[in-house]
């Protein structure tokens, strides 16, 4: 995986608590590298690679459970990507292990050499398609036209992002663009509506 968790590095103030979990979870996603490609891959959304990267982490421990997903590619107007990554996490074993799908395959299996115990996602949650049309209200609008911002990332979590809503699995979507700071739109990831947004 390129650059999961990572690519936003300055979560709002009021989420610091959680903060120092998701920097160092990503210091470690960001060193599992793809191999380079010499051809296309038809984009698609994060769900659909899902039961792929299930397949991979129920043979390495029956009792793994998805707990963070993260474009691992740029990612096209309707949210779909080329790779997708997926964290999962084994309470017996006590360890993580992220896993990139593309063109429907594994292309990248790592453990993870880091402590945590982070909560399950729920069992349902929008794709990233519809969690990208939850999010683009007037305030990306207004960031796209005004500063020509672009989607960089979509991260899908729970935990991390909300005091009041602790519990909630949620959308991440970080747009970014050149000298400005960047807009970051949080989606309940069960219900569809933006929680959160914020300029950091």
């Amino acid at each position: 995986m390129t650059t999961l968790v990572l690519r936003f590095v300055r979560p709002p103030a009021r989420t610091a608590h959680s903060a120092g979990t998701v920097v160092a979870l990503g210091a470690l996603l960001a060193l599992v590298a793809a191999p380079a490609w010499s051809r296309d891959a038809a984009p698609y959304a994060a769900r659909a690679g899902l039961e792929e990267a299930k397949v991979g982490a129920t043979a390495w421990a029956p009792d793994a459970f998805l707990v963070y997903v993260e474009n691992d590619e740029a990612l096209e107007a309707n949210g779909a990507a080329d790779r997708w990554g997926y964290l999962f996490y084994s309470p017996r074993l006590d360890r993580a292990r992220a896993y990139s799908i593309r063109d429907g395959r594994i292309v990248v299996a790592e453990n993870l050499d880091i402590k945590l115990d982070p909560p399950p996602l729920a069992a349902e949650w929008i794709d990233s398609g519809a969690a990208l049309a939850a999010a683009e209200n007037g305030v990306v609008h207004e960031f796209r036209e005004k500063e020509g911002g672009h989607l960089s990332t979509m991260l899908l979590m729970r935990g991390a992002f909300d005091d009041q809503q602790p519990d909630e699995t949620t959308w991440m979507l970080v747009y970014t663009a050149p000298n400005v700071p960047s807009l970051f739109v949080v989606v309940d990831a069960v219900a569809g509506k933006v929680r959160r947004t914020w300029r950091g």
